[in-house]
């Protein structure tokens, strides 16, 4: 039986993404969205909880992210999650868990915006320029296909 790995998230940008080209002129974006959990304790305070998750998007949807996406601004994330070691320059092994986007779509009215799903506001709308990819009237949305996945690939 094939395994599902899917992961939904909507927050806010902590920082504004950073594009970069593998060597063989790929593009990819990372950045970090911080989601955020409010509940009532048992005493009856208000507690918060934020979690940040490290994304990273490939291709045209990493060059779209980088265009349209800033610190702060709320966006909807769709993809998977994978875990990736290696060993820094003092030979200490290093972990990061990662989310690889599929589906981004842009919330609230541009970059920065505060109001927007995921921050307690309703969803506003946001144009880009007339030359960007349209998904519909509220929101931007952008996805990549990420390949298929071939059986004698899988590790067990």
């Amino acid at each position: 039986m094939a395994g599902i790995n899917k992961v939904i998230l909507i927050g806010n940008l902590g920082k504004d993404p950073e594009l970069r080209y593998t060597p063989s002129g790929q593009p990819t974006a990372n950045f970090t969205l911080a989601t955020t959990e409010r509940w009532t304790d048992k005493n009856g305070q208000r507690q918060e909880k934020t979690e940040w998750h490290n994304i990273v998007a490939w291709a045209k949807l990493a060059e779209l992210v980088n265009q349209y996406l800033k610190k702060g601004r709320p966006a909807y994330v769709e993809g998977r999650i994978t875990y990736r070691s290696w060993d820094d320059k003092d030979g200490n092994k290093k972990y990061r868990t990662e989310i690889v986007a599929q589906t981004i779509q842009f919330l609230g009215s541009g970059p920065g915006a505060g109001g927007g799903a995921g921050s307690g506001g309703g969803q506003e709308s946001y144009a880009p320029p007339e030359s960007a990819p349209r998904a519909h009237a509220e929101s931007e949305s952008f996805s990549q296909d990420t390949g298929s996945i071939v059986e004698e690939n899988l590790p067990f």
